[in-house]
């Protein structure tokens, strides 16, 4: 790992927080261009295949049209993750890659793009081998704007939200095809950025997109979330994000992503693996986005729920 990579690197300078939520400018910037176009959201494993590569491949990403970044914290059993996903945090596990250098990944990748918002996607064994308190002040010190835990669910999570909104910090939520009225005012009360709507049940990657299922599923969700809803598990091509993009307002894309970059960095050799790789992902996201962009004109979401 590079001296920026490190754990102690976390000590340096702090990064300077808006008092505006990039995530919400994110949405806003996308909703008032001229023809409205959803979010572009992709995700990548944190250090995978190598903790060198993760930065240049985030900025790759953004040049290619991403309009927010999730960032999965590796962890030793994904258990919401298929197993592209699993593969990724195992190799970015076995090559040492905690939540502390997720972090500085974060903080490097700041030192040259101050607008994108970054969302900490994992689970919550880190977060509380760290201290939820310790985690949010580093979070915000680096310049996450959004924390998405898969196994904090939304009743005992009410302290810990509170402590990221501390933080200038947007607690994100899962709401699945199962989540019941209950569950989805649960998460409207203290959901903030947006929510991630998972297109089917199961792990990440896997099965078909019933879209008409989807888009009723996202009327009845925008009925009680008043912030922008994402849909993600199961994109695999321009086809499959552009259909989903007509109906949410953030098309949210990993697994394939991942998938990409693993079979393009096959027997690279190490000193050639940030180049090749933030190129392969570039070059597979720019096709992603340009099917969102070739969707009709719409307004992707209301001035109510950009506020909110």
């Amino acid at each position: 790992m590079t001296a920026t990579l490190t754990p102690d690197s976390l000590s340096s300078h702090s990064v300077a927080s808006t008092s505006v939520s990039r995530i919400a400018a994110a949405f806003a910037r996308r909703a008032h261009l001229p023809k409205g176009r959803p979010a572009l959201i992709p995700y990548v494993t944190a250090g995978d295949p190598s903790p060198t590569v993760t930065v240049p491949v985030m900025h790759a990403l953004v040049a290619a049209g991403a309009d927010i970044l999730e960032l999965g914290v590796p962890f030793s059993d994904p258990m919401a993750d298929g197993p592209v996903i699993q593969r990724a945090s195992e190799r970015a596990l076995a090559l040492g890659v905690g939540l502390r250098h997720v972090l500085a990944m974060v903080r490097e990748f700041r030192q040259t793009d101050t607008t994108t918002p970054v969302v900490l996607m994992g689970y919550a064994n880190p977060i509380e081998r760290m201290g939820q308190a310790t985690f949010a002040a580093a979070a915000q010190e680096v310049g996450v704007d959004g924390v998405l835990v898969v196994d904090y669910p939304p009743e005992e999570t009410v302290e810990f939200a509170a402590l990221l909104a501390q933080h200038h910090i947007d607690p994100i939520f899962l709401l699945a095809p199962t989540s019941t009225t209950e569950r989805i005012q649960a998460i409207a009360s203290i959901a903030k950025g947006y929510v991630y709507y998972v297109s089917l049940k199961g792990v990440t990657g896997a099965g078909n997109i019933d879209v008409q299922e989807v888009s009723e599923r996202i009327t009845t969700i925008r009925k009680h979330v008043l912030v922008p809803v994402g849909v993600g598990f199961g994109i695999r091509d321009a086809a499959s994000a552009a259909a989903l993009g007509a109906v949410a307002d953030a098309v949210v894309i990993g697994s394939k992503l991942i998938q990409e970059i693993e079979a393009a960095v096959a027997g690279v050799p190490a000193d050639q693996l940030a180049d090749v790789a933030a190129r392969a992902a570039g070059d597979w996201l720019r096709t992603i986005r340009h099917a969102l962009d070739e969707l009709p004109p719409r307004a992707v979401i209301t001035e109510t729920r950009i506020s909110a």
